[in-house]
């Protein structure tokens, strides 16, 4: 099994001979340089299923390089969830004596309601931050080299989902330590990662393929992911909003993902299944557009860049 050692250029890096990639592809998933799989609505999956070992081995590799040179290395990873989540429980539990809604609840229920909000919303909010610059960073990717661009989006998300899983595990012991064994529906959370890791592949495809064209969405995104945490149920639940606002809300695609986290985190209710199916519909139908977009504007890329 060839390498993937090279030098660091920004972004993913830069391959040490572009003829290493094609024998990389060939030896692991067949020959990646017949284009795509179509534009039917299960291209995605194909997508990410035929380049499954290309973006796993990316993914380990950005991973790695994020924590190399540091004292502590990969230790980081668990240091910086354990770290903002002592900082949210003095604050919310200390300093502003916060409730989850008007029934009241202790402070580390707070503590713990917040902490798995943005756990999840930082997947989303990660991978769209990073999207629209994502091509820009691995210019070489598009000029140089035939590369399964698509696949970059699906990297993002690997590396969020990495680190968003090591904010569970310090989720689950901070739990059992403050509140005992969670509800057992809280073995059904990965039900809830399928609208969100959709939803993030469609925004991000979407916006990753936008920014090569307009260099100033990367600032409009980064406001738009500002915002849209805020109109999200993480630091208050639903019914501290007035009724007339709700059905705004409801139109955030992230309301209904932190509702059923939450449902099935601490409250032991699994969602409704018509809900649950009528969101991952949706995002389905994000993704899919998303993925339609990319592969109708790749062709112009190299021409901008």
């Amino acid at each position: 099994m060839l390498s993937l050692e090279r030098r660091r250029s920004g972004g993913y890096g830069r391959p040490a001979a572009d003829g290493e990639y094609f024998k990389l592809f060939n030896s692991q998933s067949g020959n990646p340089t017949v284009a795509g799989f179509g534009a039917g609505p299960f291209a995605l999956f194909q997508t990410a299923w035929h380049h499954r070992s290309l973006i796993l081995r990316l993914a380990r590799r950005e991973i790695d390089a994020r924590y190399r040179g540091s004292v502590l290395g990969i230790v980081w990873a668990v240091l910086n969830p354990i770290l903002m989540l002592a900082v949210y429980t003095f604050v919310f539990s200390v300093v502003f004596q916060a409730r989850w809604g008007a029934t009241g609840g202790s402070n580390t229920e707070f503590a713990l309601l917040l902490f798995s909000g943005l756990i999840l919303f930082n997947v989303l909010g990660e991978c769209l931050s990073r999207a629209p610059g994502l091509l820009l960073e691995n210019v070489s990717y598009i000029k140089k080299v035939v590369f399964p661009l698509e696949i970059l989006p699906l990297v993002s998300l690997a590396v969020a989902l990495f680190n968003a899983g090591i904010g569970f595990v310090i989720l689950v012991v901070f739990h059992l330590m403050v509140a005992g064994l969670p509800p057992l529906t809280a073995l059904l959370l990965p039900l809830v990662l399928v609208p969100l890791c959709l939803t993030t592949l469609g925004l991000s495809w979407f916006f990753a393929a936008a920014g090569v064209f307009l260099r100033d969405l990367r600032q409009v995104v980064g406001v738009a992911v500002t915002v849209l945490m805020f109109l999200s149920p993480i630091f208050y639940p639903m019914t501290a909003i007035p009724e007339r606002f709700r059905a705004v809300l409801h139109l955030n695609p992230m309301t209904a993902i932190l509702e059923q986290s939450k449902d099935l985190l601490f409250w032991g209710r699994v969602p409704s299944p018509v809900d649950w199916g009528l969101a991952t519909l949706g995002a389905w139908v994000v993704a899919w557009l998303g993925y339609l977009w990319f592969m109708k504007t790749r062709r112009g890329f190299a021409d901008v860049v």
